[in-house]
Formats: C-alpha cells, sequence, structure tokens
C-alpha cells in the first residue's frame, strides 16, 4: 500500500511503500502501539493506517496518527471493531534511503 496523508508523520511519510501482514491477526487481537491498516468507519472504501492508541474493555481499537494534528482518527470516528482490521503495516519497500521495518 501507499501511504497518502500526513497523518502518520514522522513514522510514515506521504508516498511511502508498506508491506501489510493480512494474517497478522488471525490468532491475536492488535496491541496498542501497533501499526494497523483497516477500513474508514466513515468510507469504507477508503483505508487507513493508524496506531493502535488503546485497547478498551469491550476489545474496540482506540486508533491515532502520530501527527496528532493533522490526523483524523478515534477522537473524531470512534473506536472500531479489532475484526475490522486486514492487518498490519510492517515494513517499508519505498522510498530505498527508508527502506526497512516501521514501528
Amino acid at each position: 500500500m501507499i501511504v497518502v496523508g500526513e497523518s502518520m508523520r514522522p513514522t510514515l511519510e506521504p508516498g511511502d511503500w508498506l508491506l501489510v501482514d493480512p494474517d497478522a491477526y488471525q490468532r491475536r487481537a492488535p496491541r496498542a502501539r501497533e501499526l494497523i491498516v483497516a477500513p474508514d468507519p466513515r468510507d469504507p472504501a477508503r483505508v487507513l493506517v493508524k496506531r493502535v492508541a488503546a485497547v478498551d474493555l469491550d476489545g474496540r481499537l482506540l486508533l491515532a496518527g502520530d501527527d496528532r494534528e493533522a490526523s483524523t482518527d478515534s477522537r473524531t470516528f470512534g473506536a472500531v471493531e479489532a475484526g475490522a482490521v486486514q492487518g498490519r503495516a510492517w515494513f517499508r519497500v519505498r522510498p530505498l534511503g527508508r527502506f526497512g521495518p516501521v514501528r
């Protein structure tokens, strides 16, 4: 996937190419601080990359962008179901100068 927008700066920059592991959460739920890919609750055709800020008592995920001033996240659309997560963003392949795992 290609990052669009600035909400995950400085971790992710617009134009970064990421590998996403779609099987990462087959055996366990996402944990706080992990980077996940999930549909935007406001427009399910749009995919978001966000950090899990917290997991609430019902197992729902509170998502946040690393650049809180530039991010539309759970402060706007609320918690998301863990089952909606499409995978874990784990590796940047472009640009080559930033090649490597993302955390």
